[in-house]
């Protein structure tokens, strides 16, 4: 927020960028605490970590792995796995 209480153009810009709902990717790397980063189909790389219902299930994630991915609202460069795809 401004001093005069309006918000920045460049804060709506950033979160105008995000595109909504979930996108596909393949998992590349894991990481610890349960953290993995996926390429998403469309190119970038997305730090993420496995949604609760998937945990329960014990659903295991692999390297190579096509999964579904909803991003975060706030930060595009993070996401959470909400199914495995095929």
């Amino acid at each position: 927020m401004d001093s005069d209480g309006a918000r920045s153009a460049g804060a709506s810009q950033a979160l105008s960028r995000v595109p909504p709902g979930t996108v596909s990717g393949t998992v590349s790397e894991t990481l610890p605490s349960a953290m993995y980063r996926v390429r998403l189909d469309d190119g970038p790389y997305v730090l993420t970590h496995i949604a609760d219902r998937i945990d329960r299930n014990f659903v295991r994630v692999l390297i190579g792995d096509r999964v579904s991915v909803e991003l975060s609202r706030v930060d595009a460069g993070r996401g959470r796995i909400i199914g495995k795809l095929g």
